[in-house]
């Protein structure tokens, strides 16, 4: 098998995972990283180079492809410049903070031809292809409506984390788009978006600046309809996607975790995770049995993810790995490799942004 080299741009908490992941699959090989803070402990780690320049990285021969992993305000230049030396993109969500830089990102992939991965990583969940085959084998009917929750309370924290500063992080919404991109995966693009919220309870140094309480409306058109609910002001933590159709329901719950199966007939259980290890871990995590940063676990560098999220990063970095190597795609990953998913994900976030900063409802053909 040939060996697929790889470049890593961002070596922190995801980024470093992924470079030895990858380098555990067949056929792969991280070669090189950059990054300007953990670059040297990570590279010893990996047995790899460190690059200064992001040119000289993307311009290397036995580079093949380039794993994007920085903060989420330094993702356009990297895969920019992956895409000007015909290097095969993977990019961490959110792709970008705007629509504008996520659309010049999709467009310098295509016009370079070469595949640009998003990071959507729910699509990755066994609870979620569950889900997936079973509305399209008709077991709960038409989806009539889609309701996601992911909050939870979070304390002032001792230091402040670029995820908790707006411009760096684009805030809860885009930060943690995957329930939003998730639900879009679910019943496609939103047509019109209505979101309230703001800072309600965060105020302060010690809380950085994104608003901890968002509320979404989405309309789909015919007659469905989507809600979520991000934020750190809610003392009664959730973290579910439920989808109500016109003869069941289906409900992922992470923070209990089980999926649930619900029709005249009677209930059905399946896992969210790889196993039931995993998925026992992950609510012992939220239960705080094991440890967990309030609604949202702040990964550091040199600290290694939870089962349940290594288990899935395994899996989306194998599906890459894979393709690379000529592996076949089902259709419903397709708008993950073409920047469809992308855009849509980042499309419905600005038109949300825009419906808050504007205090009215938005469609989402507005921000395009």
């Amino acid at each position: 098998m040939e060996t697929i080299g790889y470049a890593i741009v961002g070596t922190g908490y995801f980024g470093a995972e992924l470079g030895r992941i990858m380098n555990q699959q067949k056929g792969a090989k991280v070669v090189a990283i950059l990054d300007p803070e953990n670059a040297e402990s990570v590279a010893k780690e990996l047995n790899c180079d460190i690059e200064t320049d992001l040119d000289a990285l993307c311009s290397r021969a036995d580079v093949d492809a380039v794993i994007v992993a920085t903060p989420n305000y330094l993702h356009v230049e990297p895969v920019k410049t992956a895409a000007k030396y015909k290097k095969q993109v993977f990019c961490e969500k959110p792709i970008a903070l705007s629509y504008k830089d996520c659309d010049s990102m999709v467009k310098a992939c295509k016009d370079n031809g070469v595949i640009f991965m998003a990071g959507h990583v729910m699509n990755f969940f066994n609870g979620v292809r569950t889900a997936k085959r079973m509305i399209n084998e008709g077991r709960i009917g038409k989806v009539l409506y889609a309701h996601s929750a992911r909050n939870g309370w979070e304390p002032p924290q001792p230091t402040i984390s670029w995820k908790k500063i707006r411009a760096k992080s684009g805030g809860h919404l885009y930060h943690h788009i995957h329930e939003l991109d998730c639900i879009q995966f679910i019943m496609g693009e939103a047509k019109t978006v209505t979101m309230t919220g703001g800072n309600v309870a965060h105020q302060g140094e010690e809380f950085g600046d994104e608003d901890d309480m968002l509320l979404i409306n989405l309309e789909f058109g015919n007659n469905t309809f989507a809600l979520i609910e991000y934020g750190s002001a809610f003392r009664w933590s959730e973290h579910y996607v439920l989808i109500q159709g016109t003869e069941g329901a289906i409900k992922i719950d992470m923070r209990d975790c089980k999926g649930t199966l619900r029709t005249p007939k009677g209930e059905e259980y399946f896992l969210v995770h790889r196993n039931e290890e995993e998925d026992n871990q992950r609510t012992a995590i939220y239960n705080g049995v094991l440890e967990m940063d309030g609604a949202v676990m702040y990964g550091k560098p040199g600290k290694k993810p939870p089962l349940w999220l290594q288990g899935i990063m395994e899996m989306e970095m194998g599906f890459f790995n894979n393709l690379l190597h000529g592996g076949e795609v089902d259709d419903e990953f397709k708008p993950l490799l073409d920047g469809s998913a992308a855009r849509a994900a980042i499309a419905t976030a600005d038109a949300a942004t825009l419906s808050l900063k504007e205090n009215r409802k938005v469609a989402v053909c507005e921000v395009k």
